[in-house]
């Protein structure tokens, strides 16, 4: 019996449904349901296109329009504001000012001429590739089994081998008019062909029916993948394994300690943030025999290509001899030479007018027996980057075993990643967040004033890490905050701040999820209330632990990671009216927030030098989402001032010399000053946010 390809891919166009939709809205459909699957095109990856019969809003009268997905979109998430909309009349007509390939690149600022409906979605690169294929329907797709086929040394041969008469072959062009052109010469003279695979690139497909070319396809993908089960079924994978997995584990306490190192060293232009990955198709590249030839060769895809730039970094960890403590010692020179090779790839490479040097640093470091990490801009771009390698894995395991892999040549990679083209688009990016690349742990993060800064955070584009000892709240926490700002930049963690062991493994376990630590929240909290006399040793040492040692411990972990990253920090330390200003009935509880006061003062001289700047917040009667102005602490502070718990607010708003609520955003706004650029030259410092306490004055 054949032997096929496993978890095969499935059809799911729903006639019934798409039997309502317009044109365009069975081109959104399709474009969906072909993203949703990463076998068949990867994030941001590859296009579709159809060609509609629309009203002109000028004439009245109709005229066939080019949808096509617009510059920078990605099929699986689009909608229908994705798309650029041209006329095909106009996209014709550049046809004959097309002068040839030096004019390549001034071709694309012709584009906007031929928009249709004042559609201000930009048109991409691949617009003419689709524009000039004489069909209705075009899906451009990037699957891995595929570009495993285009980027082998005998990919014509093997596309005919598979595919025969049905798919064609192009060799190697940059996208862009001239490879337009190219396509439809392609199909005038090959009327019966259903598609054509082009060399080191993708797939092209097309028909006349929306739902035909989706079926097409999945048929000539499944194809390539059922040929590739059969012929690589007894082929080790790069060559066999040479190095065995380390436990789960003890793979992340590897990665805890390079993440840190790693990320201060790339992080001179901009804050970056990691991604650390694990994954079997990883660890079967990471342990094998060729995988320092083939990483070497780089990718093949331009779309890889430009996520992973032009190699990895291999790290020179052996997992069977744990060396760590001599790789953290070399990975300066690691690195440094990574930047070296770059700048001269620049140097061999570069034209008179190519844009200035980028940054020199690799993005993907690879870890035998560990697995793979990636540094980029923000963490949804380290995540992407690390799947779009794991793309390049997936060709150069196709690839290495029906033939020889060929990477990307060089000078195309550099006229790829330097093409003046994605600089234009570059500079068109907005500012970054004042947060953008920052990484933030918040204890006491399910509390209110915890849930409110982490909020303030994320909106100005920090990961947040939520700690707290109360899981159900913070599960819940998480995933409120995570539906608003994205799963990539929002974990927890269940901590005790009291728990070295489970403080240390926090910081860890930040340090996988992101790459370190830039900002510390110490909020985590208790309350408590009694005259002296009622005071036991146990409340005391609670007040401590929680209050004073846990505030240390946190402290010092953060400080660890810091002086390690190198880049600076900031610690904020949510203390209290109460650590400057006597309260009755709370002696344990104020000397403790004293304690803490006190305790930053030290750690800002300790961490000047090394720019980690440590700084106070003092709230006075937030009550609002506070878990310690709840139950008995409530009671507690009710009875002391003689009132009950709903006069309890009022009373304080009274007192106040503004007369005016405190609530966990003014908090959060003061933890946002210290932690942002704002404060850049204040450590040692501390804001009231008690609304005016003259007990409370800083003297």
């Amino acid at each position: 019996m054949l032997k096929t390809a496993t978890n095969r891919l499935v059809n799911q166009w729903d006639a019934a449904k798409a039997s309502a939709m317009t044109e365009a809205e069975k081109l959104l459909y399709r474009s969906n349901l072909l993203g949703s699957d990463k076998r068949i095109t990867n994030y941001g990856g590859g296009n579709t296109s159809a060609k509609v019969i629309e009203i002109d809003p000028l004439s009245g009268e109709q005229a066939e329009v080019l949808w096509v997905k617009g510059s920078g979109g990605d099929v699986g998430s689009i909608k229908m504001d994705g798309f650029a909309t041209l006329y095909m009349d106009k996209l014709r007509a550049l046809k004959g000012i097309y002068k040839g390939v030096q004019m390549e690149d001034e071709m694309v600022g012709l584009l906007p001429h031929c928009t249709f409906n004042l559609n201000a979605r930009a048109a991409s690169i691949d617009t003419p590739l689709h524009a000039y294929v004489p069909r209705k329907h075009v899906d451009h797709m990037h699957p891995d089994a595929i570009i495993a086929i285009a980027a082998s040394a005998n990919s014509k041969e093997l596309t005919q081998e598979i595919f025969g008469k049905d798919i064609g072959w192009l060799p190697w062009k940059r996208p862009g008019f001239e490879l337009g052109l190219w396509l439809e010469k392609f199909c005038l003279e090959n009327p019966d062909a259903k598609g054509v695979v082009l060399e080191s690139h993708g797939l092209f497909t097309w028909d006349d029916d929306a739902e035909a070319c989706y079926a097409l396809t999945l048929d000539i993908i499944q194809k390539a993948m059922d040929w590739f089960a059969v012929k690589t079924a007894d082929v080790p994978a790069f060559g066999g394994a040479v190095h065995a997995s380390l436990a789960g584990d003890a793979r992340r306490a590897i990665a805890a300690r390079l993440m840190p190192a790693i990320r201060g060293m790339v992080s001179g232009q901009q804050h970056m943030v990691g991604n650390f990955d694990d994954s079997d198709a990883v660890l079967e590249f990471v342990n094998a025999r060729d995988m320092q030839p083939l990483a070497a060769l780089g990718t093949s895809c331009p779309d890889h290509f430009l996520r992973t730039k032009i190699c990895p970094l291999v790290v020179a960890f052996d997992p069977a001899a744990n060396n760590i403590d001599a790789v953290m010692e070399g990975l300066p020179a690691q690195i440094e030479s990574y930047r070296k090779d770059y700048a001269a790839y620049y140097d061999r490479c570069k034209h008179a007018d190519s844009p200035a040097l980028r940054d020199p640093n690799a993005v993907v470091y690879l870890v035998p027996g560990v697995g793979m990490i990636t540094f980029a801009k923000d963490r949804a771009t380290a995540r992407i980057s690390g799947e779009f390698y794991i793309n390049a894995i997936n060709v150069m395991r196709g690839a290495s075993a029906v033939s020889t892999y060929c990477g990307l040549p060089e000078q195309e990679a550099f006229d790829i990643e330097y093409w003046l083209l994605e600089q234009a688009k570059l500079s068109r990016m907005p500012k970054p967040k004042s947060l953008a690349g920052r990484v933030a742990l918040v204890t006491g993060g399910a509390g209110g004033i915890g849930r409110a800064t982490a909020e303030r955070y994320l909106r100005e584009g920090a990961c947040v890490m939520l700690a707290d000892i109360d899981a159900e709240a913070l599960t819940r926490t998480e995933s409120e905050l995570s539906a608003g700002f994205g799963r990539d930049v929002l974990r927890s963690v269940v901590m005790n701040v009291t728990d070295e062991a489970a403080v240390i493994a926090a910081f860890a376990h930040t340090a996988v999820e992101f790459g370190g630590v830039d900002i510390l929240v110490s909020n985590a909290g208790i309350a408590s209330s009694a005259p002296i006399e009622d005071t036991t040793l146990a409340l005391w040492n609670k007040n401590m632990d929680i209050l004073s040692t846990g505030y240390f411990l946190v402290s010092r972990e953060a400080f660890k990671t810091m002086r390690v990253q190198n880049i600076g920090g900031s610690i904020v330390f949510i203390a209290s009216k109460n650590g400057l200003a006597a309260s009755p009935n709370a002696s344990a509880y104020c000397t403790a927030k004293a304690a803490e006061i006190h305790l930053a003062r030290c750690l800002a001289l300790e961490g000047a030098e090394a720019g980690i700047r440590v700084n106070v917040v003092n709230p006075d009667a937030v009550l609002r989402g506070s878990k310690i102005w709840s139950g008995e602490w409530l009671n507690q502070r009710a009875s002391t001032y003689q009132t009950d718990k709903g006069g309890l607010e009022e009373m304080y708003r009274q007192r106040s010399m503004l007369k005016r609520s405190v609530y966990p955003e003014d908090i959060a706004e003061a933890a946002y000053f210290f932690a942002s650029d704002l404060s850049a030259k204040s450590t040692g410092n501390i804001v009231n946010v008690d609304a005016g306490n003259v007990q409370a004055f800083t003297r």
